[in-house]
């Protein structure tokens, strides 16, 4: 299960750079050594949330055109949410 992990985390970032994402923000809760890193582009917005800065820890989530939030499991999450979003413009 750890490999999932690891291997959704890679494929995002090359999905991501392949597109253009930009980083907009970083916070770190040191308490909790927790780290959200806010993407965008146009005005598609995500949110990765890692402890440690681990790959295996990392956890998306996006929203759709209607602002509902949607975890992400798969890439294919992302890019659906994406590519509707990129539609409504």
């Amino acid at each position: 299960m750890k490999q999932i992990g690891v291997s959704l985390h890679a494929n995002v970032h090359k999905w991501m750079d392949a597109f253009g994402f930009r980083l907009n923000g970083s916070q770190t809760n040191s308490k909790d050594n927790v780290t959200t890193n806010h993407y965008f582009f146009e005005t598609f917005n995500f949110f990765e949330r890692s402890k440690n800065n681990d790959p295996k820890s990392s956890k998306f989530l996006c929203f759709d055109a209607y602002g509902e939030s949607i975890p992400v499991k798969s890439l294919l999450d992302l890019q659906t949410a994406f590519f509707e979003n990129i539609s409504q413009l």
